[in-house]
């Protein structure tokens, strides 16, 4: 018998761009309450109705004067109205000044802002008064209308992820509700008939070879924060005709199935062969460590994808391939996480033929050191660390040197 051909490592650059090319939006959108759209997708453009600021404003409480009346610092002039927030003033008077607190509209005719600290308030018999104790200069502390926000201006682009400042940015310009992309439907489930769940087996009643079903636990939160409505089904028994069925029903009703575990050859493998029963499937092998064994294909019309069952590689291999597919699912053309630029405080002198991810975090100094096991199943890494380390394939690492960054605060939102 012919031994099976050694199968090429896929470049995780490459495995991202053919996924990526499977990814097309979603049909359907959502309209929700601005105060909802939290981590949604912006499925159309938001055009703004006005501007803003709407007029010219104080930027600070003061007073509200014309600069020409102030030749020199202590001039003093009669403060001829009170100016609020919300409240429209009469025209300036030459030779006067108005009282005026932040965020109200400047008279017209006045042309700068003295902040109230360099201000000196005079009550006399002949009404209230001000000193001027510094000499302005035209357009100081005045917003000018329209500089934040011009009418008609794009304010945020279809594809946008929202956050907590782009809502705000919403609100700003009158938008209480938004048309946002659907959420992704996943199936969730893992495979394996030595996995346990918390709670149903105390830790002195395992049986030999059982351990927890740690992966569905992070899997599912991961999905949800990326915004996933996830139909969590369970562990699926090392058995063929059980994963057929799953598969079956996860495909109805789904945009993406994905599992963890089951997606390499062994006997007791059953994922592939139940896939490509009832659809298609590709296995990778990546050049990603941790994380190697990738499963990519169709059921129907749901997307499949298998994660390796060591938790580290199907963390990894979520937060590097998953994540992106999942956000171009909803629309996000730039599906990236920012790296940063960091300095290694350790020494990494191993060669690996894959592109490895270190698990790391920012010692006292400011640089990165590493957890002192980077097993693929050593999970206590991701809970310790700050983010990954992206080393090159073939790429050693000494004290100092610049490395590449991932932080878990871009992989995990």
């Amino acid at each position: 018998m012919n031994p099976k051909p050694h199968q090429a490592l896929k470049p995780l650059d490459d495995a991202l761009a053919e996924l990526l090319a499977q990814a097309r939006p979603l049909a359907g959108v959502d309209a929700v309450s601005t105060f909802n759209a939290d981590g949604r997708v912006l499925a159309q453009a938001a055009i703004s109705p006005l501007q803003v600021p709407p007029q010219d404003n104080s930027a600070m409480d003061g007073y509200a004067l014309r600069s020409a009346d102030i030749g020199a610092a202590g001039v003093e002039l009669p403060v001829s109205q009170r100016i609020a927030a919300g409240e429209s003033g009469q025209p300036l008077q030459p030779g006067t000044a108005a009282r005026i607190f932040t965020g109200a509209p400047v008279p017209p005719g006045a042309d700068a802002v003295v902040m109230q600290e360099e201000c000196e308030a005079i009550d006399g018999d002949g009404g209230q008064r001000v000193r001027i104790n510094t000499r302005p200069q035209p357009g100081q502390c005045i917003r000018r209308a329209g500089e934040d926000i011009r009418r008609g201006a794009q304010v945020l682009a279809a594809g946008t992820r929202l956050t907590p400042a782009e809502l705000g940015l919403a609100a700003s310009i009158g938008l209480g509700q938004l048309q946002v992309a659907r959420r992704p439907r996943v199936a969730l489930f893992s495979t394996g008939d030595e996995l346990v769940m918390p709670g149903e087996v105390a830790p002195g009643a395992m049986p030999p070879g059982a351990i927890y079903n740690s992966n569905r636990f992070f899997l599912r939160a991961m999905l949800e924060r990326l915004g996933c409505e996830v139909s969590d089904l369970g562990i699926v028994p090392d058995r063929f005709d059980a994963t057929v069925a799953v598969l079956r029903t996860a495909a109805e009703g789904h945009d993406l199935i994905l599992t963890s575990g089951g997606v390499s050859v062994g006997e007791e493998d059953h994922v592939k062969p139940a896939v490509q029963s009832l659809g298609q499937l590709d296995l990778w092998q990546i050049a990603l460590k941790p994380g190697k064994p990738f499963a990519y294909g169709r059921i129907g019309g749901a997307h499949f994808m298998g994660l390796p069952g060591n938790p580290v590689s199907s963390f990894v291999t979520f937060a590097l391939l998953v994540r992106p597919f999942v956000l171009r699912l909803q629309g996000v053309a730039d599906v990236a996480p920012n790296a940063i630029a960091a300095s290694a405080g350790f020494d990494w002198p191993r060669v690996d033929k894959r592109r490895e991810f270190l698990r790391a975090r920012y010692g006292a100094d400011g640089r990165l050191e590493l957890f002192a096991n980077q097993g693929s199943g050593v999970l206590t890494s991701i809970a310790w660390g700050d983010g990954l380390v992206d080393n090159p394939a073939g790429s050693t690492i000494a004290r100092g040197d610049p490395v590449r960054f991932l932080p878990f605060a871009e992989l995990l939102s």
